[in-house]
């Protein structure tokens, strides 16, 4: 049976629908400021201050950044950091988050708990330099991906998606004759690939935005990943004391506001376009848990 709407259910959808449009506006106009600001020039930035639509566009902002070569090795450090980094953290999460699945395994529960013991206390900063630093790894790629290979709190999510599996594929699988890693391997992770998409994502804008432990670990400025030689271009930019070393000695002159606005713009769209390919499995990741069939 129809029922009708009445006035009161079309008011509230009007201001439901009027308190969604708000909150997109609000999270979209700052990406739509930081873009237009990114082509205006420096005078309508001082003058407008906050603009939508540059009334002149302008690219001198992107021609200081890529005046050097430097940036676009930086952006291939951080591509191959983010790619070869993702695979190690998901390689050895789920290398160990499958074992703590399995309830035939011994001493399953003391390993969780140091596992969960490690997200409230861990050994703090100049330890865990010194450690990097005894185990050469100074001014190494592999410092900035092998320190944080596992992270706990993904490897309890993923752990309780494995113990979600039916038990029976693994049984019907020992029958036909494979062993565990054939499980793992043939079975366990074509079906965990929504968890695995889903926490690929998370790691890959971890070390898309690695910037603290590059600064620590990486004296190297041929090495240094986008985040830190951004933050370079900002401070030379505003007229600061930075390493004017690892920036080429003819790169142009800089309208300080826009070169901000283009360094976020740089930093942020790349991995802004690898999340459309993700989506699918990132929404069926983030639901992990939340219902059961």
């Amino acid at each position: 049976m129809h029922i009708k709407s009445g006035w009161g259910s079309r008011i509230f959808d009007t201001l439901n629908i009027s308190l969604l449009i708000a909150f997109a506006l609000a999270t979209v106009i700052p990406f739509i400021y930081v873009i237009a600001g990114s082509f205006a020039t420096q005078k309508e930035l001082l003058l407008r201050g906050f603009i939508l639509f540059p009334t002149e566009f302008t690219l001198d902002a992107y021609k200081y950044i890529f005046s050097t070569q430097t940036l676009v090795r930086s952006l291939a450090v951080t591509i191959y950091i983010t790619v070869v980094g993702t695979l190690i953290n998901i390689f050895f999460t789920c290398l160990m988050a499958y074992p703590l699945a399995r309830k035939d395994m011994d001493f399953r529960k003391p390993i969780l708990l140091m596992v969960v013991f490690t997200m409230l206390f861990s050994g703090g900063m100049i330890p865990t330099f010194l450690v990097v630093k005894q185990l050469g790894m100074i001014d190494s790629y592999w410092s900035l991906m092998i320190p944080g290979a596992i992270s706990a709190f993904n490897l309890i999510i993923i752990r309780n998606f494995f113990q979600q599996l039916p038990d029976g594929l693994e049984e019907s699988a020992k029958i036909d004759g494979c062993n565990d890693l054939g499980i793992f391997i043939r079975i366990v992770l074509p079906l965990s690939m929504p968890a695995i998409a889903t926490f690929s994502l998370f790691y890959a804008v971890g070390h898309w935005n690695t910037f603290f432990n590059a600064i620590l670990y990486i004296n190297d400025n041929t090495k240094w990943p986008i985040q830190v030689l951004l933050r370079q271009i900002v401070i030379l930019a505003s007229g600061g004391v930075g390493d004017s070393t690892a920036m080429e000695a003819d790169y142009v002159t800089p309208p300080e506001q826009s070169v901000k606005m283009a360094v976020i713009v740089v930093s942020t769209l790349p991995i802004l376009l690898v999340y459309p390919f993700l989506q699918k499995h990132f929404a069926k990741g983030v639901l992990l848990g939340s219902v059961k069939g």
